[in-house]
């Protein structure tokens, strides 16, 4: 039985949440959105509120059929120290996607396993929007490239995009 229209907890910006957003919207699932500011207020996701309902303090949870389902990574980010951010990054995506660029020569058709979305398509997208947000050269990656601007023309990809989120900051919206 349905508990109401889902909800998501989102950070527009959040790779984990744009994952979500594109699976809500590639099976046509309607969902309000409730933002959550992972930095105004020293981090809403710190609220007495939010950590009644995901105690592990993160984006995105989704509240779906009266369960709450939570997983994110920025946490790892944050660990690593703001000082050496943007090299740990450029060197945990850059290592990522030397083994995807291998794997993508033998399983991609249209997208990353065949001509069909798949969970991979999902996960690729916001992670190409990481590479190009800390300034991966994505030079040595065409397959990966071509798959991403394959999968940014389709619908769920658009909707869920971060720059279209009701909590974009207006400078960063499309």
């Amino acid at each position: 039985m349905q508990a109401g229209k889902p909800i998501l907890y989102s950070y527009f910006r959040s790779s984990c949440s744009w994952r979500v957003r594109i699976a809500l919207a590639l099976k046509g699932i309607d969902y309000e959105t409730v933002p959550i500011n992972l930095i105004k207020d020293g981090g809403q996701q710190f609220s007495k509120d939010f950590q009644a309902l995901n105690p592990m303090k993160q984006v995105p949870a989704l509240k779906i059929d009266g369960i709450t389902i939570y997983q994110s990574n920025l946490s790892v980010l944050k660990q690593v120290g703001e000082d050496i951010q943007l090299t740990w990054a450029q060197n945990a995506i850059t290592s990522g996607f030397n083994a995807l660029e291998q794997i993508l020569q033998s399983t991609a058709g249209i997208y990353c396993v065949g001509d069909e979305v798949t969970m991979a398509d999902l996960c690729l997208v916001p992670q190409v929007a990481n590479a190009e947000r800390f300034k991966v050269d994505l030079t040595p990656y065409p397959t990966i490239s071509s798959i991403n601007k394959r999968l940014l023309v389709l619908e769920a990809f658009q909707v869920s995009h971060p720059c279209r989120q009701p909590d974009t900051p207006t400078e960063l919206r499309a």
